[in-house]
């Protein structure tokens, strides 16, 4: 089976829910800058939020790039995936009203952990599709990017109870983990064509 309709729903899927996510923005109830303030916490968590489905996004790309066939087991990782990241919004939306509630913060987290959890699950899937020699394998190697942010996530909710601004720093520091450019793919792509 071709690769083509899961990547083709993945896009269909997040154009939907960032679009949710902005429609869920209420306009300011004034007509100047200062009118803002009050939704700071709102415009926040959707440009966080934002910057999440776009690291999914782009890894999401790169992991079925080097993949050469979709089996069924990786259909429905890539469903469980999908619905992990269909309740961003959400949990943006309540994080953003609540002006970042411990309560809201950790659910948030929660959601983080458990797209971090499905994407690791798809990650696996192709890998195993694959075989020994799979790209995708070589790419990721033991994957200390992944576990780790799994690792900051839980972290991340366990702090939401004591501060929620450490817990909303943890969920930024791990998402400028993954903005900083990611070699494996292209490195992987590269042994593949001289090795």
């Amino acid at each position: 089976m071709g690769k083509n309709r899961l990547e083709a729903l993945f896009d269909g899927v997040l154009a939907i829910v960032i679009t949710i996510m902005v429609l869920e923005m209420r306009s300011p109830a004034g007509h100047s800058l200062e009118a803002l303030w009050p939704l700071a916490p709102v415009i926040f968590s959707y440009v966080m939020s934002f910057i999440y489905l776009g690291i999914y996004w782009n890894n999401h790309h790169y992991m079925l790039y080097v993949c050469d066939k979709v089996t069924g087991s990786m259909l429905w990782a890539n469903l469980h995936l999908l619905f992990w990241l269909s309740l961003i919004p959400f949990t943006t939306a309540w994080m953003g009203e609540s002006r970042f509630s411990a309560q809201p913060v950790a659910l948030y987290g929660f959601v983080l952990l458990m797209a971090s959890v499905a994407y690791w699950i798809l990650e696996y899937r192709i890998i195993v599709s694959q075989g020994e020699q799979s790209k995708l394998k070589y790419a990721v190697g033991k994957d200390w990017k992944g576990r780790l942010s799994m690792l900051c996530y839980l972290l991340g909710i366990l702090l939401s109870f004591v501060s929620q601004w450490l817990a909303l720093a943890i969920y930024i520091a791990v998402a400028m983990l993954w903005l900083i450019p990611d070699q494996r793919i292209e490195r992987s792509l590269k042994h593949d064509t001289n090795g």
